[in-house]
C-alpha cells in the first residue's frame, strides 16, 4: 500500500441531494471508467478506494460496459476485502451497451434492463444498488417499456432509484410524462458531460428540466478528458491518455490540431495564468471547482489511475468559497461560451415556474 498521507478530513466532504430524491451523495464520487477495470487493476486499485473513502468519497460510479463488465467484477472485489458496511456506500452502475455481441444484450429492453442488472448484481457480488442508470437512451424501445421494466427493477429491491445517462431534455420530459401516466416512477438524475468547454447541454438543454422537475446532474469529464489540467498545453505528454488510448481518443486528438483545438488550448492556457495569480491553485483545481459551484450538480465523477490524483483534486473543494462574482465573470471573458437560455418568449409565469 502506498504511503500517501489522508489530508482531508471526511467531515469536510459536502454532501447534497441526488434530484428530488432524499439520497444525499457527496459532491465528489469515484468512477469507475478510469479507475475501475479500466487503466487499473489489483491492489491499485484498492488502495484508490480506500483512500477516496477515507477522504469523504462514499459514492462509487461503474457500467456494465466498463471493460465489458470488469470494472464491477473489480468494485465488488474490493468493496468486499475492504470490508466497508454496504448502508456506508453509494453504488451506481449503467446499462446500456452490455458485455458481449448478443442481439439482446444491448439497448434498453425490458428483457436486457432485467437479466442485465441481475449481472452487474452477481459481478458486484452486491444485492442491490443505489441507482441504476439507463448510460444511453433507446430508440427502438418504446418509452414506457424502459420505465416499466426500471419500475419493475426498484420494486424487486435490486435499486432504489433509476436515472438516465446522456439523454436528451425531450426524451427525459417524455419519461417523465410516461411516469405520471402510469403512475410509475421517474428517473431521479442525469448524468452528463459537463465542463467550462462543454456547456451547452447541462446549462441550457436541460434548464427547464431543472425547474420542472428537480433534477440534478452527476457530472463527468469535469477536466474534458485531461485537457482542462494543463498537462496538453504544450504537446502530448507520452504517458497521457491521449497518446496511450489512441483509439478512443483519435478525433480529440486531431481536433488539438485544428483551429478549435488550439482555441481550446489557448483558453486553458489563460485559465491557468487566472487559476495561479489570483486563485493560488491549479487550473484543475479551478476547473473542478467551477462544475461543483453549479447549483444544479449534486455530485462530480472524478477518474483516477493513482492514489495521488484522488487528493490532488479534493483540493478543489478549497477553491469554490473562492469562485467570487468578479472571478466569475472573469473566466466567462476567458471562455467567451456561456449559453443563452431562451426564456418563454416573454411568458414569466411560465419561466419562473419551469413548465414546459
Amino acid at each position: 500500500m502506498s504511503d500517501v498521507q489522508v489530508e482531508f478530513d471526511p467531515k469536510k466532504m459536502p454532501f447534497r441531494r441526488l434530484g428530488a430524491s432524499g439520497l444525499r451523495v457527496p459532491l465528489f464520487s469515484l468512477g469507475g471508467w478510469l479507475t475501475l477495470g479500466g487503466t487499473v487493476v489489483g491492489d491499485p486499485v484498492k488502495e484508490i478506494v480506500k483512500l477516496a473513502f477515507e477522504n469523504g468519497i462514499n459514492m462509487f460510479d461503474t457500467a456494465e460496459g466498463y471493460g465489458k463488465g470488469r470494472s464491477e467484477t473489480e468494485m465488488g472485489r474490493v468493496i468486499k476485502e475492504l470490508g466497508y458496511r454496504r448502508d456506508d456506500l453509494i453504488i451506481t452502475t449503467k446499462l446500456f451497451f452490455g458485455t458481449h455481441s448478443s442481439p439482446n444484450d444491448t439497448g434498453l429492453s425490458r428483457k436486457h434492463i432485467i437479466e442485465g442488472t441481475q449481472q452487474s448484481l452477481s459481478r458486484l457480488g452486491l444485492d442491490y444498488v443505489d441507482v441504476i442508470f439507463a448510460h444511453r437512451p433507446d430508440y427502438s424501445t418504446p418509452m414506457e417499456e424502459v420505465v416499466r421494466a426500471f419500475n419493475y427493477v426498484i420494486e424487486k429491491g435490486w435499486a432504489f432509484y433509476w436515472a438516465t445517462s446522456e439523454w436528451s431534455a425531450r426524451d427525459i420530459e417524455e419519461a417523465y410524462h410516461v411516469a405520471d401516466k402510469l403512475n410509475l416512477i421517474a428517473p431521479i438524475a442525469e448524468q452528463c458531460q459537463h465542463n467550462m468547454l462543454h456547456r451547452e447541454r447541462p446549462e441550457k438543454e436541460y434548464a427547464p428540466l431543472y425547474k420542472k422537475y428537480s433534477i440534478s446532474t452527476m457530472a463527468w469529464s469535469a477536466l474534458a478528458n485531461g485537457l482542462l489540467t494543463g498537462k496538453y498545453n504544450n504537446g502530448i505528454p507520452p504517458e497521457s491518455r491521449f497518446a496511450t488510448h489512441s483509439d478512443f481518443f483519435r478525433d480529440i486528438l486531431k481536433s488539438l490540431s485544428e483551429e478549435e483545438g488550439l482555441e481550446k488550448i489557448n483558453k486553458v492556457r489563460e485559465l491557468n495564468k487566472l487559476a495561479e495569480t489570483e486563485l493560488d491553485c491549479s487550473v484543475t483545481h479551478l476547473a473542478l471547482a467551477w462544475v461543483a459551484r453549479n447549483p444544479n450538480t449534486s455530485t462530480i465523477i472524478l477518474g483516477a489511475s493513482k492514489p495521488e490524483q484522488v487528493l490532488d483534486n479534493l483540493k478543489a473543494l478549497e477553491v469554490i468559497p473562492k469562485l467570487t462574482p468578479e472571478i466569475l465573470h472573469k473566466i466567462e471573458g476567458i471562455l467567451q461560451n456561456k449559453p443563452t437560455v431562451v426564456s418563454s418568449y416573454g411568458r414569466p409565469a411560465l419561466d419562473k415556474y419551469g413548465r414546459l
